[in-house]
């Protein structure tokens, strides 16, 4: 674990030897913290999200503490986040909880899983319903916190090179995925391809993947997908939500003091609306921009496949359920929210729908 002063990697107006030896927060010392994230920097969705919240700290700090932004492969690469903050390499980062399933099956729940709740449903049941207290304790031993921190939005089903008019048809599809829906379209017969960001299109115009699911319009448009696969998958079953995480070392935070603290858990919280809100403005001008260049095609999954994804599913979650005493804890929490307010969720999507038909 590292100490309070490795941890802050204090400098005092730029003194950088007087500030390694500062024991503890003084209120006239700046805090200088390296954020590191898993984005190509100004990436639209994740990585202007992670911009804005550095960003907003800085402001709302008022030169008490700075946060300096890094894009992926600046300091560490882009799965090495949860790692970085959690040796002391950095103080924060921003990613995604999904990226970090393969050390602790149940994270995707706190970005998203197959079939789950949607932004909304998922912020209720983070910030009403304990989901930020099992977040606390799932992260616990790798000592950092998080704090939902962007959103794009639900997400599409990814592009892809040919058409899937059946199951049968997904079967040797080599496609970028990561998260739980990688399990699934491996159960279904694709080949899951765990990429970064920033190589998706390389791999995609060499042939060596047949399809990519990223996020949502904004970031797939601004990433350059459309102009390297023609066919636009939906629905996006495989994460129909998608937040982003603020971590911080337990070490820095438990230096802060409580003003500070707040200012950093309110700059997560502003950005995670803000987000939302741009997705939803800047996803429906990708997708009209998207459209308007003759070269997309919108494509629905076909019904086997989606039936046999929703099969998929619920068997992994089971198995993730099964695998700890918390992640048990987790998926039940999590079900119990998911089952409590899909009436309403249904109610008022059909009522919009209807608004919109009108």
């Amino acid at each position: 674990m590292i100490n309070r002063r490795n941890a802050l990697g204090l400098t005092v107006g730029g003194l950088a030897a007087s500030a390694v030896a500062a024991p503890a927060i003084a209120r006239e010392n700046a805090l200088r913290l390296r954020m590191v994230t898993s984005w190509p920097r100004g990436r639209a969705g994740p990585g202007i999200s992670a911009q804005r919240v550095a960003e907003r700290i800085n402001r709302m700090a008022q030169g008490r503490l700075h946060v300096e932004l890094f894009a992926a492969g600046e300091i560490v690469s882009a799965f090495g986040v949860l790692d970085a903050v959690s040796d002391g390499t950095v103080e924060m980062g921003h990613s995604a909880a999904i990226y970090w399933q393969g050390k602790m099956p149940a994270a995707s729940f706190f970005t998203t899983v197959p079939f789950g709740l949607g932004p909304v449903e998922h912020q209720a049941w983070i910030a009403l319903r304990g989901g930020q207290e099992l977040w606390d304790e799932l992260y616990r031993p790798f000592g950092v916190r998080a704090f939902m921190a962007g959103n794009p939005g639900p997400n599409m089903g990814g592009f892809f090179r040919e058409r899937v008019t059946s199951l049968d048809d997904l079967r040797g599809r080599r496609i970028r995925i990561v998260g739980l829906g990688a399990q699934i379209f491996e159960a279904l017969g694709a080949t899951a391809v765990n990429l970064p960001a920033g190589e998706m299109v390389t791999a995609l115009d060499r042939g060596t993947i047949d399809a990519v699911e990223f996020l949502a319009p904004a970031s797939d448009y601004d990433t350059g997908l459309h102009q390297h696969a023609p066919y636009y998958y939906a629905p996006g079953f495989n994460k129909p939500n998608g937040p982003s995480e603020l971590l911080i070392s337990d070490a820095v935070w438990e230096d802060l003091p409580d003003d500070l603290r707040a200012i950093v858990a309110e700059s997560a919280r502003a950005e995670h609306a803000l987000a939302l809100a741009d997705a939803h403005q800047d996803n429906a001008r990708a997708l009209d921009a998207m459209l308007a260049t003759g070269n997309v095609s919108i494509e629905g999954f076909p019904g086997d496949l989606v039936s046999a994804a929703r099969e998929a599913a619920r068997d992994i979650i089971d198995d993730i359920a099964a695998s700890s005493d918390l992640a048990g804890r987790i998926v039940s929490s999590y079900r119990e929210a998911q089952a409590e307010l899909r009436n309403w969720s249904a109610l008022s999507s059909d009522m919009a729908r209807s608004l919109v038909r009108s």
